[in-house]
């Protein structure tokens, strides 16, 4: 071998090794941390303490796999929630759609004031307004029928502000989290006030979570024959609203199991917060989603219409649930930005 020939050797070998070292000597968090979009700050902290200590073996605080349930709010903890809820957009929509074969809406509130933008007359209608415009527009129909309208919309609506489908208007961060706990064992469910059959369309593409998995509000429904074929026709009557008070008894009825861990953003969650992490011989977590950041997504707690955190964020000192700043605990909102 030439001169020549075992320089280039040489520094090829080195290459090589040190090609080898930087490998294992990389710092690993850059391709190992499992939430990339969460600032190292306390919450993150949080996370990740709980999650090594209900999953380690020989901890006093294991717990097992089958025992490993974490629960999710959707509005303003999983998506966007401001200007207003999806759901609602979703209505006002279908309202705009059935009119032209309801003539008599131009002059009956609240169905007016939806055709005319009047979202203040709107909101003056109240909660009997806003269950009105869901029973009529949600019902009526089978449980195949209202599936296909919701995949239809959900895939061609455009959020006002973002200009994007809703279903790009998820938070990353929390999609990370989602994959965490169940690369950790754990089964995450969806416990929304929000329509389940609303939700279960398009919820497990999005968030990876199956339908099965989804607790929700939900109107009645009864079992019809059409064309001899077996249906379920949806009546525009409240079947359970899964809200507040109503989330631990959901859970309860359809899960079947405490969670040991819960996830929200405003006082809609606080009793779920309350049955998830005051009691039981287990570790707990509560985590509140505080929407601190005004200029990636929207500011707002004590005084709004959609997603109120009063009650809640006054609590989470004294009950030990972590409260996250988006502003300053999130390095990104979206999975777009």
């Amino acid at each position: 071998m030439n001169t020549n020939s075992k320089a280039l050797k040489l520094i090829r070998d080195a290459a090589l090794g040190i090609a080898a070292v930087l490998l294992v000597a990389a710092p690993s968090s850059a391709q190992t941390d499992p939430l990339p979009s969460w600032n190292d700050t306390a919450p993150k902290a949080a996370i990740v303490a709980f999650v090594e200590k209900v999953t380690k073996q020989g901890s006093p605080d294991f717990v097992p796999e089958p025992d490993r349930i974490a629960v999710f709010d959707n509005d303003g903890t999983l998506w966007v929630e401001h200007p207003m809820y999806t759901q609602l957009a979703f209505a006002l929509d279908r309202v705009k759609a059935l009119a032209p074969d309801h003539p008599e809406w131009k002059d009956t509130q609240p169905y007016k004031a939806v055709l005319e933008g009047d979202m203040e007359t709107l909101a003056a209608s109240g909660e009997k307004g806003l269950v009105e415009l869901i029973m009529t527009t949600h019902a009526g129909m089978t449980t195949e029928d209202f599936k296909k309208v919701v995949t239809d919309w959900i895939t061609t609506a455009r959020d006002p502000r973002f200009k994007r489908p809703y279903t790009e208007l998820v938070y990353q961060p929390m999609l990370e989290l989602l994959a965490y706990l169940r690369a950790n064992g754990f089964k995450t469910f969806i416990v929304s006030g929000g329509g389940v059959e609303f939700m279960r369309p398009w919820v497990e593409q999005v968030y990876g979570v199956p339908p099965e998995q989804v607790v929700g509000s939900s109107i009645k429904t009864e079992f019809r024959m059409r064309d001899d074929t077996p249906t379920l026709y949806r009546l525009p009557q409240v079947n359970f609203i899964d809200d507040k008070a109503g989330k631990p008894v959901g859970i309860n009825e359809q899960i079947g199991l405490r969670p040991i861990a819960a996830f929200g953003n405003s006082d809609g969650d606080f009793e779920m917060l309350q049955w998830t992490t005051m009691a039981g011989p287990t570790a707990r977590f509560g985590m509140l989603i505080h929407h601190t950041d005004a200029e990636r997504e929207y500011a707002y707690d004590r005084n709004t219409s959609f997603g109120r955190l009063d009650k809640a964020l006054d609590a989470a000192s004294n009950a030990g649930w972590v409260v996250v700043d988006m502003k300053a605990d999130w390095k990104q909102i979206f999975p777009w930005k």
